[in-house]
């Protein structure tokens, strides 16, 4: 007796994890909604009257992410989107909470932010379900490479004829919308344009003239590159007083650079050059003197007499201690101004959260760059490649250069951290840039589709016992 068993021949893929991601976006919303009701809680003794509201906006926001996902990138990574959706749920949670504070409310103090909050972050949803839904192949956007940086030189000067705003020229004023903070988008778009650069110029960059103390030195003529960048950076520093984007842009390029080439000798030269123009722009700019010598003499009073922010955040972190005052019940408002919900807002997190509570956000931060990398190290084209370690690497620079400045490690430069502060630029340009590396991620992670086979054999096979 025998027996006749058909199967068809096919290309088994890795699973698309949408069933994770759709678990860990709903710890992703409860979490934010658990943090809303404590705050309301320690402030009022009841239950906040918008937490309903809160809940289901929050939600109907990651579902439709989460859904847009599922059918326009089935195999892309299943925890960026729950780690953005959470750091921004809690980012809203804390400017509400900030909003509370009588001294913060009043219309010289930036007033109520977070329902303003909340309609960026849903116009950045938006955005991000754009890229997914008209962005069907990342190698696309290579075609752009030198448009991509005329796009980006006219973002990071567009500020220089706009006034000034808190010692920098970093915004652009929009009647009806208000200010918008271009190098934001710019740096996505520099991304794009040093992915494309340099896979055509990666094997002229790696060639190296002679070995000096371990290091293989560039030739002189492939230092053209790098000199026009940081020759850039120092322009933006110097017409814009923007320590942040300055070294977001310079910083970028570095590390890039070295990926595609391999040699550490880039990064020397990167980092010569980047200390030795921000020693010589802080000679004679005073916003760049007023920001190193408050990093300098933190505990130093203000002109006014008082105390200044720097020392302000220092006494937020260390009234946190290791497991925070409780939410609700901290005292980062002293800070002043709209301090505590941009460039502050880490103090806030680290007085009522703890030392505790600041290490897991910025482990969710370390987290969602890690996934960045990984989606760098799995694509298969060396475009995709160096735009998933480009857009990680911008995310990675801002939140050190803006972590830093806040706890005190480097001087204070004025960028917002990501998803997490105020400013609707910010939130808009961070979930495009999440929504290009799941594309990347989608497309390293699809299975190949299998070879049609051309006769009846190549599709069955017989199994006798």
């Amino acid at each position: 007796m025998s027996s006749t068993n058909t199967t068809t021949v096919g290309t088994i893929g890795a699973p698309s994890r949408r069933n994770t991601e759709l678990a860990m976006l709903l710890f992703a919303v409860l979490i934010p909604v658990f943090a809303y009701v404590n705050v309301g809680l320690a402030k009022d003794g009841s239950v906040p009257a918008g937490v309903l509201g809160y809940a289901l906006g929050l939600g109907l926001l990651a579902g439709v992410a989460h859904l847009v996902v599922r059918k326009w990138a089935p195999y892309a990574d299943p925890l960026m989107l729950p780690i953005a959706t959470l750091l921004n749920g809690l980012g809203l949670v804390f400017i509400w909470r900030l909003d509370q504070e009588p001294a913060i409310t009043t219309k010289q103090l930036g007033g109520a932010m977070a329902p303003g909050q909340l309609m960026w972050s849903t116009l950045g949803v938006g955005l991000f379900l754009a890229v997914l839904v008209f962005l069907k192949d990342h190698r696309v956007l290579q075609r752009y490479t030198y448009i991509s940086m005329v796009v980006a030189l006219a973002l990071l000067i567009a500020p220089v004829f706009f006034p000034a705003r808190f010692g920098a020229r970093i915004w652009i004023t929009i009647p009806g919308i208000g200010g918008l903070q271009p190098g934001e988008f710019a740096k996505i778009i520099i991304a794009i344009f040093f992915a494309g650069y340099l896979m055509v110029k990666r094997d002229a960059l790696a060639l190296a003239s002679r070995r000096f103390m371990g290091m293989y030195l560039p030739r002189g003529r492939d230092l053209g590159p790098i000199l026009v960048i940081w020759a850039l950076s120092l322009m933006i520093l110097v017409f814009e007083t923007d320590l942040g984007t300055s070294l977001l842009f310079f910083g970028l390029f570095v590390v890039m650079l070295y990926v595609a080439t391999e040699r550490t000798s880039w990064i020397v030269f990167g980092l010569l050059l980047s200390g030795g123009g921000a020693v010589a722009v802080a000679t004679f700019e005073s916003h760049v003197q007023v920001r190193v010598h408050n990093w300098l003499n933190p505990l130093e009073l203000a002109s006014n007499g008082g105390v200044t922010e720097t020392a302000q955040s220092m006494y937020s972190f260390g009234s946190g201690g290791i497991m925070g005052s409780g939410l609700g019940q901290g005292y980062s408002r002293l800070i002043g101004g709209i301090a505590p919900k941009s460039d502050y807002i880490l103090a806030t997190v680290g007085e009522e959260t703890g030392l505790a509570g600041l290490m897991g956000v910025l482990l969710l931060y370390g987290l969602l760059i890690e996934r960045g990398i990984r989606t760098a190290l799995a694509a298969r084209d060396p475009f995709g490649k160096l735009l998933a370690i480009g857009l990680s690497g911008a995310f990675a620079l801002q939140v050190f250069v803006v972590a830093g400045g806040v706890t005190g490690l480097i001087p204070l430069t004025g960028m917002t951290m990501p998803f997490l502060a105020q400013g609707g630029s910010s939130v808009i340009a961070n979930w495009a840039l999440v929504a290009i590396l799941l594309r990347i991620s989608d497309t390293a992670r699809r299975p190949a589709p299998a070879p049609a086979p051309s006769t009846d054999a190549e599709m069955t096979q017989v199994v006798r016992p």
